[in-house]
This record gives C-alpha cells, structure tokens and sequence, in this order.
C-alpha cells in the first residue's frame, strides 16, 4: 500500500493539475538529448501524454479512463520491450521530480506520488547492472 492509498489524490489535484504534470513531464522527456533513453519513447508524444494522464488519473482515484481505453494497466507487460536499466528509471525520476516542481505539486501529496513514482520506477526495472534480464 503506498500513500497514495490513504487519500483520493485525482480529488484533490485535479484532472487539469494531473494534464499539466504528464505534459511537462514528456516535454522533459522528448527534450533529453540521450537516444539511449529518448528511444524508448513512442514517437507521438501527445498519445504519451494521454496514456500517461489517464493512468495518474485512474491510479489516484479519478476515473477508469485508461482502462477503458486500453484495457488494464499491466505495467510490467507494456514495459517488458523497454531496456529499463536503474539508470533509465533514475533518468525518468529526475524527469519527473523537475515536473512536479514545475506544476507545483508540493506537501503531502508530493511525498505520495514521489514514493509511488520511484517504487514504481524500479519495479519496472527489467536488466541489471550487467544487462542481465531481471524477469
């Protein structure tokens, strides 16, 4: 159970907060000059963004707009083509604490979805150190 489960976050936030943080977040993302970690982007960053927003929103208590959508979430196996290194799911983190910064999201409800946002970074890690596949 994370902190996220305590609370409705989508009510408090709002679906237009939740917009603003998966639209500044994929700005980063497509703006990163590595290709090592651009590359595992789609390339239309609009469809990443909505992707994104109606999983947070969902995932945080709003509606089952992903899942009615694209059906369940399985992040794992919509992750699994990836090579998702640590350093991949650090370089996403540091994406996504400079877009919490950036829509201002702040207090508790920041300490929630940082702990979400990093477990759920790693758990999607699928190679080690040494590219061996972790699942």
């Amino acid at each position: 159970m994370f902190k996220i489960d305590n609370y409705n976050l989508f009510e408090e936030l709002g679906l237009q907060k939740i917009i603003e943080l998966s639209t500044a977040f994929y700005k980063r993302v497509y703006a990163d000059s590595d290709p090592w970690f651009r590359n595992m982007f789609p390339e239309e960053m609009d469809e990443a963004i909505q992707n994104q927003y109606e999983f947070f929103a969902q995932r945080l208590g709003g509606p089952q707009m992903y899942s009615a959508r694209k059906g369940h979430p399985a992040l794992r196996a919509r992750h699994a083509k990836f090579p998702i290194t640590k350093r991949a799911a650090e370089r996403w983190l540091s994406h996504m604490a400079a877009a919490l910064d950036e829509v201002g999201i702040t207090g508790e409800q920041r300490a929630a979805l940082d702990e979400f946002f990093t477990d759920t970074a790693f758990f999607l890690q699928n190679l080690g150190d040494s590219n061996e596949k972790l699942y």
